[in-house]
């Protein structure tokens, strides 16, 4: 935001390093869940109210289109919305609303669900290179839309009746599946989704249409079925814990050689990440509902290769990149979902780290400690990556972009703040001519 003339301001991290952390933190509602249910109450033409909702930008952004839209939005709470969809009257979602966002993909499928037709932008938000979305533009020609690229990357979908099919995915795609899944609901006979996602999102997502009166089975499983229903109802649901923020935290705990208790987390969901973690020499304590996390000075190397569910998350592969480059050994780290998402290593390599990129695999050389530098986020994930790398480091980091983290991170800095870290975010005036020739 521009507050004098040639002066910019923004926000940015600050970190001084290199102590452990120790304590309780406790995790919200899971962002790629919420996102897909939030989509999903365009169906229901009733009020749904969502529990365990995350205060981060991303669920700002959605509600908000979804107000624009003509829905009565209402915050009760911190972290529960009720959403009444009865009097939405549009299928149409300007550029606008959709440029910053890349969750906002699931409105053609919500919107096709219940009106037949459907006309959004195409989304924003990270940049991982190429991320196509042919599987669900032929998801929803299966079920009979007519598709049209418009100017200005805008997808317009048309059908009289949806109608189920057969719908076979070439590749495993968390957001074909839920697209599919929203679409398919209130289509006309039953429509089977084989080699669909298995993440616990969609398994979230499957189980709130059911509680609104949907027939949706086997999801979780490779094979999802879903019996069409002519209409749907309001319920009230409680959104899963964020797979994603809890690996996060573990990461974190690990990095620097803390000990933390991590509350409101379903262990299952972490079971490929704690298996790294107990590899690079952590000890992972297992309860009901939350993990104790006890962690060395040192790490041990490790390889890992990024893969659908229940291998491990793609989302976390920054966060372990920046933890395994002060491990002891050769690390390995292979992503097997995106391109470009090796972008953030060059921050880490300012900070000392010792890495090679070729193609879609890091090599790792861990180093004794990272030193603290001028440091930036580039996507989410890597922004966590990016605070990781600094709570771990010798000295003080600086990190920019910080918007890329408030998309997935609800107050990272007071939890770490309530962990002992010397963490703060502040507002940092600059030249706005200085600003561009950087």
């Amino acid at each position: 935001m521009e507050n004098d003339k040639g002066v910019d301001s923004l926000e940015k991290i600050f970190i001084n390093g290199g102590e452990p952390l120790r304590g309780e933190v406790t995790i919200g509602g899971a962002k790629n869940a919420v996102l897909a249910l939030l989509s999903a109450t365009i169906l229901a033409k009733d009020t749904c109210r969502i529990q365990n909702i995350p205060n981060i930008s991303d669920v700002s952004i959605m509600l908000h289109i979804l107000s624009q839209l003509g829905a009565d939005v209402r915050r009760v709470g911190k972290h529960t919305v009720e959403i009444n969809t009865k009097y939405f009257n549009s299928g149409v979602v300007p550029q606008e609303l959709t440029k910053p966002f890349r969750a906002s993909y699931y409105l053609l499928g919500a919107l096709f669900g219940r009106f037949g037709h459907a006309r959004v932008a195409m989304p924003g938000g990270c940049d991982f290179g190429v991320r196509p979305i042919d599987q669900h533009i032929r998801g929803f020609e299966m079920l009979g839309a007519s598709v049209v690229f418009e100017e200005n990357a805008v997808i317009a979908l048309q059908s009289e009746q949806p109608v189920g099919n057969l719908i076979y995915l070439d590749v495993v795609s968390v957001g074909a599946t839920v697209n599919i899944m929203l679409a398919a609901v209130r289509a006309r006979g039953v429509t089977i989704i084989e080699n669909a996602a298995k993440e616990p999102h969609v398994v979230d997502l499957a189980n709130f249409l059911n509680s609104m009166g949907a027939d949706v089975r086997g999801a979780g499983t490779d094979v999802v079925k879903i019996h069409g229903v002519k209409e749907l109802h309001g319920c009230e649901y409680t959104t899963i814990p964020d797979q994603i923020e809890v690996g996060t935290y573990m990461v974190a705990a690990a990095a620097t050689g803390g000990r933390v208790l991590i509350r409101n987390v379903i262990p299952k969901h972490m079971e490929s990440i704690t298996a790294k973690l107990l590899e690079c020499g952590v000890d992972v304590q297992e309860n009901d509902d939350s993990l104790l996390v006890a962690a060395p000075r040192r790490l041990q190397r490790c390889k890992i290769k990024t893969m659908p569910h229940p291998g491990f998350p793609t989302d976390m592969q920054p966060q372990f990149g920046a933890m395994l480059s002060a491990a002891e050994g050769t690390s390995i780290l292979s992503e097997g979902i995106f391109d470009n998402r090796f972008r953030y290593m060059d921050q880490l390599v300012r900070m000392g780290a010792q890495i090679k990129v070729d193609g879609k695999v890091a090599v790792i050389e861990g180093v004794q400690q990272l030193k603290g530098a001028q440091i930036k986020a580039y996507d989410l994930r890597a922004g966590a990556a990016m605070v990781i790398a600094g709570l771990s480091a010798q000295g003080t980091t600086e990190i920019e972009n910080i918007e890329f983290i408030d998309r997935g991170y609800e107050e990272i800095v007071s939890k770490l703040q309530g962990l002992g870290a010397d963490i703060r975010r502040k507002e940092v005036r600059e030249a706005a001519q200085e600003k561009a020739v950087s």
